[in-house]
């Protein structure tokens, strides 16, 4: 089974599943490699999209760090990274899609979160 972070909430998917094309949020996305023990695989993903298609399941994403992996330093430096250009944008010194930056002061807060800082 694969959980995805859906602009609507979390979509999960199993085998044989309908086809499907979603926005994703900047997340928590998990893979159910056996779900009788547990044996799960997470990542903190950035915003994009899902498409589930013939059997086949792919999220675009323009980040994913798994939880084991997550550099607390690189997720501190994006999400100060993000936080300033967002106050740019407040005071009117940046036309910066303000979306895409939320979702990356997003992104870096789960990435702290999952790893156990945040």
């Amino acid at each position: 089974m694969l959980v995805v972070p859906g602009a609507d909430g979390e979509i999960g998917v199993l085998a044989r599943h309908a086809p499907l094309v979603a926005l994703l949020n900047a997340g928590s996305t998990r893979v159910y490699r056996d779900r009788s023990s547990g044996d799960v695989v997470e990542f903190a993903t950035g915003p994009g999209f899902f498409k589930v298609e013939q059997d086949r399941a792919l999220a675009l994403v323009d980040d994913a760090v798994e939880a084991r992996e997550i550099d607390d330093a690189r997720a501190q430096t994006q999400l100060e990274e993000a936080r300033a250009e967002l106050e740019r944008i407040e005071r009117g010194e940046s036309d910066a899609d303000r979306w895409q930056l939320e979702q990356r002061v997003r992104h870096a807060e789960n990435q702290l979160t999952v790893s156990g800082r945040g």
